[in-house]
């Protein structure tokens, strides 16, 4: 590669971190004269790069926006980053796009990188693992997404299609305060115009969205993910579970789901006892979680779920004896 081609690549590099740049300041990290930065420039431009040109005093040049610029110039950090971000978000299950998609721009990126590199990224690509496994669900539409994001950014109302979870089709209007990513899945936060009142949905199960004319205010202190995680506390389940700890609150919310736990401190003659709510479809996993906490409980409510942990401690004792007696 010639002394010129390298600086010419030099300056795309410049360029691609966005901004303006004057033409002193160009022609001092090339450094060159600023009649060859403007040559350089020249030499762009036949290639087909979009830089515009500003005049004036504090003029100089810059990358047309939205310009998509392949190849990439990446270092290897910025390499790395983009690609680790990429499996990161497919393997938590938070990708806002299909898995196709995803795939699809991590191949791009694979193919203009240079083969040392390439080489190193795939073995990483291929020998690493997350211990956190995503949920399934379905990414939601990313127009709807983005379209939300601008929408509750700019405190503009919408009009959604919704399915909820029995299948049941509406049409709401909703003002749109947040939106959150959890356990795999992107939830929109916001209140009922008519009412006022706090309503969450899951963003994959939008099936049409319009912005509305009008805007709103964020009520002050507003906190997406406590609405959302509240939210998904007080959702109906098939079981309601009551039970008190004898833990304090901070081990308690590192063991128990955000999502589906609601802790609240005992009343003043049972200090050191924590009240716990949970909501499930199914009470099979609760046992277990019960068991990991190490902390003594009292289960109020439902009967059946202290047939569970009886039921568990009964193997788990034969596990630790080598099995049940056979005499």
């Amino acid at each position: 590669m010639t002394t010129s081609t390298a600086r010419v690549l030099a300056l795309l590099e410049i360029l691609q971190a966005g901004g303006l740049r004057t033409v002193p300041d160009l022609a001092a990290r090339l450094g060159v004269d600023e009649r060859t930065v403007r040559r350089y420039v020249g030499h762009l431009l036949d290639l087909g790069v979009p830089v515009d040109s500003v005049r004036g005093r504090h003029g100089g040049y810059r990358l047309a926006p939205g310009y998509r610029m392949p190849p990439l110039m990446l270092t290897d950090e910025e390499a790395l980053a983009v690609l680790l971000g990429l499996l990161a978000g497919r393997r938590a299950g938070l990708a806002a796009a299909s898995a196709a998609a995803g795939e699809s721009a991590a191949a791009k990126l694979r193919r203009v990188l240079p083969e040392p590199l390439a080489r190193r990224l795939d073995a990483l690509l291929e020998t690493v693992d997350f211990t956190a496994r995503p949920h399934p669900g379905v990414a939601p539409q990313a127009r709807v997404l983005l379209e939300l994001a601008e929408a509750a950014r700019d405190q503009r109302p919408v009009e959604i299609g919704y399915t909820d979870r029995q299948g049941r089709d509406s049409v709401r209007v909703v003002r749109p305060y947040g939106l959150v990513a959890h356990t795999g899945r992107w939830y929109l936060t916001g209140a009922d115009p008519g009412s006022g009142e706090l309503r969450n949905f899951r963003l994959d199960r939008i099936t049409a969205m319009a912005v509305q004319p009008g805007s709103f205010e964020v009520p002050a202190g507003f906190d997406p993910v406590a609405a959302v995680l509240d939210g998904l506390a007080r959702t109906p389940w098939q079981h309601e579970v009551s039970l008190r700890v004898r833990a304090d609150l901070a081990h308690l919310r590192t063991q128990l789901p955000a999502g589906l736990a609601t802790l609240t401190p005992v009343a003043e003659g049972e200090a050191g006892w924590v009240q716990v709510r949970l909501r499930a479809e199914r009470l099979d996993w609760i046992p277990p979680l019960l068991a990991a906490l190490d902390r003594p409980f009292v289960i109020e409510h439902p009967a059946a779920l202290r047939d569970l942990v009886r039921a568990l401690a009964r193997r788990l004792d034969e596990y630790a004896t080598g099995g049940p007696s056979t005499s």
